[in-house]
């Protein structure tokens, strides 16, 4: 037996839950009766094995070097117990390498390589998108109120939870800034009664929403754009503006712009409301272990990651005030587990829409994504705030007195009225 393979038998017979490992000579190790199952087709993976590179892993399994037998829950339990540590502080960095990565941020986010970037994910295939988000596909953290609610349901409670802490109101202009499937513009549209303007950089996303659009009759006050929010018009500003699950596109180096572009967006007084995945560490930009290295190659290429400290500095760096700041980790840890069993359940169809070798490991690469960000919540690896900004006051002394120009009661009541 190789040093290799005693130390991976060694890490095994520790583990929290039976496993078991078929080698490419047919060699059985591990567990005799397992509860996941890895069929090892390239000998290569052992020593990413051995040593807890769950990142090297997954591109491991993309690649085909070895194959699952069991549920992405336990693969997921079975990451997790082989890390060597926290992959928050093994992402950690000194100030040389934190340079040059906001040199590389600053390179990596032009406007024409950040459309080739969203498209390269969200234009995969709508089809497959359907196969396991829910009606509306609102591709974001939902919001349980409930324990018991399905996905859908969150997704429409957190559809309202964002309306109801804008104060959306009946004619006013909404801007969504990455309005993804349409969701949220056409939910404040329908419900709220605004005049709704969303931006994508996904070709997929802009023909799908319109199609909606004109289906539900709502072209006279809602419109669907391709455009990249550098390019937002600011001569009109909107009342309020939302931005849902696209500031981890922006890069770090960027974000001081974006909340600047933001505040010159809205009106003063009006409301802007930042969603988004944060990191679980104050000074790393992506997970460790690999994590982050997967994501970017096989997922979302350019995505970064900043803690929500550095967040509200950003936002204050451009003009902002934080109103409210809400966590939502569990939720999403729960949103995408839905998501992960979704796509388990639907496997055969997936393949179906996903066809071909690439298809195929596109499917693999989201098998793991979804799974483990799903743990990544659950370990506060990372975490999903939502901040509710305004413009930075004036000198204003009638703030708490209701004043028709300022949109922010400064209490929480108005969350919970009917």
């Amino acid at each position: 037996m190789s040093s290799v393979l005693s130390v991976v038998e060694t890490k095994l017979a520790s583990l929290p839950l039976p496993v078991q490992l078929t080698m490419p000579d047919g060699q059985k190790v591990g567990a005799p009766d397992p509860q996941i199952h890895l069929v090892v087709n390239d000998r290569s993976t052992l020593a990413h094995l051995a040593t807890g590179q769950v990142g090297a892993l997954g591109e491991d399994y993309v690649e085909g070097k070895f194959d699952i037998d069991g549920s992405m829950r336990d693969l997921m339990r079975l990451a997790a117990a082989i890390l060597p540590g926290s992959p928050i502080d093994a992402a950690r960095v000194g100030r040389l390498t934190e340079l040059i990565r906001r040199l590389v941020s600053v390179w990596r986010h032009s406007i024409d390589r950040d459309a080739r970037q969203i498209q390269f994910h969200y234009d995969l295939s709508d089809d497959f998108y359907g196969l396991w988000l829910d009606p509306r596909r609102v591709y974001s953290c939902g919001y349980f109120k409930t324990p018991d609610m399905t996905i859908a349901q969150a997704q429409e409670a957190k559809l309202d939870h964002i309306c109801r802490k804008l104060r959306l109101g009946q004619g006013e202009r909404f801007l969504d800034v990455g309005a993804g499937w349409g969701g949220l513009l056409l939910w404040a549209a329908e419900h709220y009664g605004v005049d709704a303007t969303g931006i994508t950089l996904s070709k997929n996303q802009h023909a799908y929403v319109n199609k909606l659009i004109e289906e539900k009759g709502l072209g006279g006050r809602v419109r669907m754009e391709l455009l990249d929010y550098r390019k937002l018009d600011e001569s009109l500003p909107y009342d309020k503006i939302a931005s849902v699950g696209m500031f981890e596109h922006v890069g770090r180096a960027q974000l001081d712009d974006y909340f600047s572009k933001l505040r010159r967006l809205v009106r003063p007084g009006g409301l802007i409301m930042n969603h988004g995945i944060t990191a679980g560490g104050v000074d790393n930009a992506e997970l460790g272990a690999g994590m982050g290295e997967f994501i970017e190659k096989y997922i979302f290429p350019g995505g970064e990651l900043t803690h929500v400290s550095h967040v509200l500095g950003h936002l204050a760096n451009g003009g902002l005030e934080d109103l409210d700041v809400e966590n939502l980790r569990p939720h999403y840890a729960r949103t995408l587990w839905a998501w992960s069993d979704a796509l388990e359940a639907r496997l055969p169809e997936a393949r179906q829409t996903l066809q071909g070798e690439h298809g195929e490991r596109s499917l693999r690469a989201y098998r793991i994504y979804l799974a483990g960000c799903a743990m990544g919540f659950e370990h506060g690896w990372i975490a999903l705030h939502q901040v509710l900004a305004q413009a930075r006051g004036h000198g204003r002394s009638d703030e708490l007195d209701h004043p028709q120009d300022i949109a922010y009661p400064w209490r929480r009541d108005y969350m919970y009225t009917p």
